[in-house]
């Protein structure tokens, strides 16, 4: 709590290593690590920028990813990439570095610095090192993150919250994950793993959303670090990059799922988005409804505008923090004051730590029944928390 607001951090993020994911790792798995052990990868850089001195912990990356940040940058002005010039990590953007790991497993350290920063409960988004061509690897590495999140999570159960990581290569299994754990404290909400081209509308995802709609989760968009799906089309250039990919993900996202009709077929669920800029949820609900009627190709039956869905209570979106006060204003204009949550980005680089809850309580433009809307009131309905 801070200066009497309850804080519910609906962006940050946990990524376990492999050193401490291991003993959550069923027999089979880790008698399989030997094989693995290719697709190590040491953790150099922290995920605030740090730069990290050995013993080094490691990732397993089983899949060559494309993005803005896999091949050479170009800058802008300039006809390619200047030779010898390697993408550089991000600009932290905070005023002190988060502890080394606090995003892989220590949970003290985490939760201390969540006191320092005034957050009470926090959604933590995860990786679970998926990709692998044996979709029985990629099966075991998501159990073995949800057994860690439910132990980690549960040591601190009025604190700690996180997602159900499920698949769209292997929907049998999503749907067991998310029965398995649908009833836990801290599983708030289920994110899908998409592979490149393959549609979150399509029709084989129903299983998916309709076990989402049982347990009463959020399904959760976060756009993605290597610019997915925008990054083809973004010439080699990571301010353009990472300006565009991150809302270009969710607006298409969004305009999908509520295109398909998903939130009529499924009734108890919400639809959060995270990271992915919010100033062009306006302007997006309105051109999306004009190219319903100019347009057509969505779901024939729609029982509602697109406004109405965006609007209705069942559609919310965590701020970035550069966009400000008068973004919140602007969009709660238009859309409500019941839509905007509050994200922090912690532990990464676009973080503000420690002053990430000190910065929104400053923006004087906002008064204090729209900050506690925006730090606890509108996650905790998204996420349904008490």
């Amino acid at each position: 709590m801070r200066n009497g607001f309850k804080v519910f951090d609906a962006d940050t993020h946990i990524q376990p290593s492999v050193e401490t994911l291991t003993p959550y790792m069923d027999a089979a798995t880790r008698a399989r690590q030997p094989e693995l052990e290719s697709f190590l990868r040491e953790v150099k850089t922290g995920r605030a920028g740090q730069i990290l001195e050995p013993p080094f912990t490691h990732w397993y990356r089983f899949e060559s990813r494309g993005g803005w940040g896999s091949g050479k940058p170009r800058h802008l002005g300039e006809a390619g990439p200047r030779e010898k010039e390697e993408r550089h990590f991000q600009n932290f953007q905070g005023r002190i570095y988060p502890s080394r790991y606090s995003e892989d497993g220590d949970i003290e350290t985490r939760i201390a610095e969540m006191d320092q920063e005034g957050v009470d409960v926090e959604l933590m988004v995860h990786g679970a090192f998926t990709g692998h061509d044996d979709l029985s690897v990629d099966a075991a590495m998501i159990g073995a993150v949800h057994r860690f999140l439910d132990d980690v999570c549960s040591r601190y159960p009025d604190r700690l919250t996180s997602l159900i990581s499920a698949s769209a290569r292997d929907v049998e299994n999503a749907v067991s994950e998310i029965k398995t754990w649908g009833g836990s404290r801290w599983a708030r909400g289920v994110m899908l793993e998409l592979p490149l081209d393959y549609p979150i509308d399509h029709p084989d995802l129903h299983p998916v959303w309709a076990a989402a709609d049982d347990a009463g989760l959020a399904v959760v968009h976060h756009s993605n670090s290597a610019g997915y799906p925008g990054y083809r089309d973004l010439w080699d250039n990571p301010f353009i990059g990472r300006t565009a990919s991150h809302p270009w993900g969710a607006m298409r996202m969004t305009a999908a799922f509520l295109g398909a009709g998903l939130l009529d077929k499924y009734p108890n669920i919400n639809l959060a988005i995270l990271e992915s800029g919010f100033g062009w949820l306006p302007f997006w609900m309105k051109r999306m409804e004009d190219q319903v009627h100019y347009m057509g190709y969505v779901a024939e039956d729609l029982q509602h505008t697109m406004e109405d869905y965006m609007t209705g209570g069942r559609f919310f979106a965590a701020v970035v923090l550069h966009e400000g006060p008068d973004m919140v204003k602007m969009v709660s204009d238009f859309m409500g004051d019941h839509v905007l949550m509050f994200g922090s980005d912690f532990p990464h680089a676009e973080s503000r730590f420690p002053d990430s809850v000190d910065l929104v309580l400053g923006w004087d433009q906002l008064n204090d029944d729209d900050k506690r809307r925006l730090f606890w009131d509108n996650p905790a309905a998204c996420f349904r928390w008490d």
